[in-house]
């Protein structure tokens, strides 16, 4: 193999292993799925949030935390379901037909190592339009017993294994598949700089080929890892939030402000990144990483079931925040965003031209490789400032829980309107069951769900910026290092 055609599918430079090389994906590959689950079981609609056996471990027994947990009756069989399945992966399809028939921008990315760019076609704001325009509609006729929300609450975890079970499948036959790129092949096919270290565990989790592909009859070539990133997972996390509110309706006849907060707030986040779609172009994810099992999950299974865990939350116990309680919780999200989407707009206003009036007067230093690094605006402030944003954004979504934690009574209290029943303690649902709904000892404890995404995303966060500080060193060399005494804040200045 010559040594250009070499370089048209292998990085120039060793990369080296990330989270731990393989035992760390290994750990990350069993321990987030069981994350999954066991906030599903944890925090529920049968025993509380989180189960009481769980604020009392001396007495704590397996055959009591099934029964709190709303564990199935037959066991493990009962995560799964072939008609949830069939229905989930018909969501899918239609996913795919509706990226293949909706019109859309055609855009090529940014440059290979080969010096080819691939083109990728961007419609799934108008996708994801026309789904919700679909749900819209069954609402509008069924209200909050519309089948597609009375469906997403009663499979919840079947539609966990389901995602978790696609997501796995796409990692074994991206990683499979890998194995046929060759050097110069017409379809600029590469491998990812940090995916071929020839760890199965480790090159299966972080993904070995770049931006794998594939054809299919009708559809076309569809971009498997740019499909993942913005199509079935992040509409699948808006879907789950409305089944909440939805929910939440059924039970009490009424929707909390909480709740409507935190879907508006999730949706908005959701359709600012379809409409922005091309932005991916420049994201790490689609110029670095491999698409293995990391991305499949963290896009199909983790975003939309862990994200949505505090709608989840509010659909079994309401919190009515109140006048002041909602301009507290909005200044919060209005803050984050303008300094999330101010940065980004920044950045790719002065990537696509330099000159544009709104970015033209920002300092900038050249680099060795011919790049340029801003170093005023935003990106003088500190080094990922959008990260900044994303994370004061992140705490906007677990606000409006609260002090978060209930536990479920079963009894008979005085039906109230709407069918819902309360007392002088607490909000209890409607319907034969009589669930009374009280904070009690539960009170607090809940917290460990509900801002489990706040700390999460703060790690993440962390990590994020810490991969990209090692990219930009291999990738800018001495003048990494140059910037960074411009630039001395990686991400809050004065703290860190």
């Amino acid at each position: 193999m010559s040594k250009s055609a070499r370089k048209s599918v292998l990085p120039s430079k060793p990369h080296g292993y990330e989270f731990q090389g393989p035992p760390g994906a290994l750990v990350l590959s069993l321990g987030l799925p069981l994350i999954c689950y066991l906030a599903a079981f944890v925090c529920n609609d049968v025993s509380g949030c989180p189960i009481p056996s769980a604020l009392h471990p001396r007495s704590l027994t397996l055959a009591k935390v099934k029964e709190e947990a709303g564990w199935p009756q037959d066991g493990l069989k009962g995560l799964a379901s072939l008609r949830v399945s069939g229905f989930v992966l018909a969501y899918y399809l239609l996913s795919l037909v509706l990226q293949a028939a909706l019109p859309g921008l055609v855009q090529q990315g940014v440059k290979l190592r080969s010096g080819a760019r691939l083109e990728y076609k961007f419609n799934a704001f108008s996708s994801a339009m026309t789904i919700l325009l679909g749900a819209a509609i069954g609402t509008y006729l069924n209200g909050a017993d519309f089948v597609l929300w009375t469906f997403i609450w009663d499979n919840y975890t079947q539609l966990i294994t389901v995602n978790l079970g696609i997501a796995f499948t796409l990692s074994c036959f991206v990683y499979y598949r890998s194995f046929s790129v060759k050097a110069g092949n017409k379809h600029n096919r590469e491998l990812a700089p940090g995916g071929h270290s020839g760890n199965l565990i480790y090159d299966w989790f972080i993904g070995r080929e770049l931006n794998p592909r594939i054809t299919f009859p009708v559809i076309g070539t569809i971009d498997i890892k740019a499909f993942c990133e913005l199509r079935p997972g992040m509409l699948g996390y808006v879907l789950l939030d409305l089944a909440f509110v939805a929910h939440q309706y059924k039970l009490y006849g009424s929707v909390s402000d909480s709740i409507i907060l935190i879907t508006t707030f999730q949706s908005l986040y959701v359709f600012d990144a379809l409409w922005m779609e091309p932005a991916i172009l420049s994201t790490m994810d689609i110029t670095t990483d491999g698409f293995g099992f990391m991305l499949a999950f963290g896009d199909l299974v983790w975003l939309p079931f862990i994200y949505s865990l505090q709608a989840r939350y509010l659909a079994v116990h309401p919190v009515h925040l109140g006048l002041s309680g909602i301009a507290g919780v909005l200044a919060v999200q209005a803050f984050g965003y303008w300094i999330f989407r101010s940065a980004n707009n920044e950045k790719n206003r002065f990537r696509t031209n330099p000159k544009d009036p709104r970015v033209a007067h920002l300092q900038y230093m050249k680099t060795s490789s011919g790049g340029t690094l801003l170093t005023s605006g935003w990106w003088g402030f500190c080094r990922h400032p959008n990260y900044l944003g994303d994370w004061i954004m992140a705490w906007s979504y677990s606000l409006p829980t609260g002090i978060s934690g209930y536990v479920v009574k079963h009894g008979s209290p005085v039906m109230m309107s709407h069918g819902a029943m309360m007392d002088g303690e607490g909000v209890v649902s409607g319907g034969p069951m009589k669930q009374q709904i009280l904070q009690g000892e539960a009170r607090g404890w809940g917290m460990l769900i509900t801002y489990f995404y706040v700390v999460y995303f703060a790690v993440l966060l962390i990590h994020r910026e810490m991969r990209d500080e090692e990219a930009c060193k291999r990738k800018y060399g001495e003048d990494w290092e140059t910037y960074k005494e411009k630039v001395r804040w990686r991400l809050l200045p004065g703290i860190y």
